[in-house]
């Protein structure tokens, strides 16, 4: 962190460092490097599909577009599968995830109250926000208030308890179909680089890239964020129309994501999907 940004980071209110989440990322990260010990290609694939599964459809559409922003609407329990491959991404319970992001579109890059505010530094909205956690955005009493709907369900309630719990059952599976090779790559490597992808929301996405609509807010639409997120990264677009489902606007801005949404309504699947007007498409 440069000394420029620790002194943005400054003027914002300040916690306690987290031992915790220092100790619990830290781990994450050792273990993932010893992937080139473990290496082999059927466990790379696994990586690779886990990080669109949990990555595109669980985060993306998932928490994202469907549960944050109701872009969309699906069956109720095809709607709690996507929300638990949220879950097993380990960004969070639904709950926290959702109301921390309606917080950042309510107060984008505030320096008190955006979580992640990018306007006190690149690596304070990439991660350090986790480190130095704020009572009003990480206790539960408090930031529930603005998920009231997902409050309400008593499965969004347990899944934000237990989200933590769902990676024994997908350790278990990923050891017994391919041994630890799978177990380092489908869960370690895949939680870093998954982890990092879409933090670069939060930060580089505010930082870097083009902007087609002049919202209040420096988010940026950047091409290599929205591969590496499955279309997330077309950020100015979504904070012009953030309800809008679809995040690519422009015939070349590629949203991998909406191809998924496209496919759900292909089916009958996907309903009262909100769609960009006409005039923004080109």
């Amino acid at each position: 962190m440069t000394s420029n940004s620790i002194q943005t980071a400054a003027v914002g209110q300040k916690s306690p460092l987290s031992w915790t989440s220092v100790f619990f990322f830290g781990a994450i990260h050792a273990l993932a490097l010893l992937a080139p010990w473990f290496f082999s290609w059927s466990a790379l694939g696994v990586m690779l599909f886990l990080h669109w599964l949990l990555g595109s459809i669980g985060i993306c559409l998932g928490y994202h577009r469907l549960l944050t922003h109701r872009s969309l609407q699906v069956p109720k329990l095809l709607e709690y599968a996507i929300a638990t491959l949220g879950a097993l991404a380990l960004q969070g319970g639904p709950i926290f995830w959702v109301a921390g992001h309606r917080l950042h579109h309510m107060h984008t890059e505030d320096i008190d109250q955006d979580p992640y505010s990018a306007r006190r530094g690149f690596w304070w909205s990439h991660m350090l926000w986790l480190f130095y956690p704020r009572t009003e955005f990480f206790d539960y009493q408090t930031y529930k208030r603005f998920a009231p709907d997902l409050v309400r369900d008593p499965f969004y309630r347990w899944l934000n308890r237990n989200f933590l719990l769902l990676q024994i059952p997908l350790g278990i599976l990923l050891y017994l179909l391919g041994g630890w090779s799978f177990v380092i790559y489908g869960m370690f490597l895949r939680l870093v680089v998954l982890w990092h992808s879409t933090w670069l929301i939060n930060s580089a996405s505010h930082m870097f890239g083009y902007r087609t609509f002049a919202t209040e807010d420096n988010a940026r639409n950047l091409w290599w964020a929205a591969i590496l997120t499955y279309g997330e990264g077309w950020h100015n677009n979504h904070h012009a129309y953030p309800n809008v489902a679809k995040a690519g606007l422009k015939w070349w801005e590629i949203d991998m994501t909406w191809w998924a949404i496209q496919a759900l309504r292909a089916v009958g699947l996907a309903q009262k999907v909100i769609l960009p007007s006409p005039s923004l498409k080109s």
